[in-house]
């Protein structure tokens, strides 16, 4: 077990450390079923506490950046990723989240396409995971991960945090698709297409997706502004 040199004393009057983590959500086929599911990065600590644990991505923050550019910096560092949106999730700060040292997080997250997704690194230290399906992580990072959907779930209410895991253009269906997926309960499609059809800020292009075996499905886009924020604007 990690232990501190440092005595009770010491740690008692230390000041606390900041540190910044980020949970990035994207969604990519189950290895199953191949239908959309809900991932997200880790990566695997090289150093005590926790070595060999796998934990969000993330760092101290420095003397000379801000906290929205120690979460990009760590996670463009981290997994080469450079989320268009990056919004601060919440302030972590338990007394025994590190054996080592009182330590207080400034936890972002952020929603990526899959395209976005696929030119992630990838390594031996550095991997997707199912959202849903996480082992135990280091220090109190599976909290973390649960509040982080937790609060995703609450947000799809809003209608338009589920265009971030989109392209430009898209089917109803593949909408359908991304509320399953990080709802994690299948929709019925009929109403479903229904409530979507109504929505002010959906169009439709007059164009279709091509490549299917049955007649294509007409696609639509987003005229509204994606954002995480409950008034669609992304938050600094």
């Amino acid at each position: 077990m990690f232990t501190n040199s440092a005595n009770v004393s010491e740690r008692r009057l230390a000041p606390p450390s900041l540190a910044i983590s980020t949970v990035i959500f994207a969604l990519r086929p189950s290895e199953s079923s191949g239908r959309p599911t809900l991932w997200l990065p880790l990566v695997r600590r090289i150093r005590e506490p926790f070595k060999e644990m796998w934990a969000l991505p993330g760092g101290p923050l420095t003397h000379d950046e801000s906290l929205q550019d120690a979460a990009s910096r760590n996670l463009l560092e981290t997994t080469g990723l450079a989320p268009e949106y990056l919004e601060q999730l919440y302030a972590f700060g338990g007394l025994h989240r590190s054996p080592s040292q009182r330590v207080v997080s400034i936890v972002y997250w952020a929603l990526v396409q899959p395209t976005e997704a696929a030119l992630a690194d990838e390594s031996e230290n550095v991997r997707w995971f199912r959202a849903d399906r996480l082992e135990q992580l280091a220090f109190d990072h599976n909290a973390i991960v649960d509040y982080a959907l937790w609060r995703l779930r609450n947000k799809m209410a809003y209608g338009s945090i589920a265009y971030h895991f989109l392209g430009e253009y898209f089917t109803l269906a593949q909408v359908r698709e991304v509320y399953e997926a990080v709802l994690d309960r299948p929709l019925d499609p009929a109403n479903f297409r229904r409530q979507l059809k109504t929505a002010p800020e959906i169009e439709e292009t007059g164009e279709y997706l091509q490549g299917g075996k049955h007649r294509p499905p007409r696609l639509y886009r987003f005229t509204g502004t994606p954002g995480l924020g409950p008034d669609n604007r992304s938050t600094p």
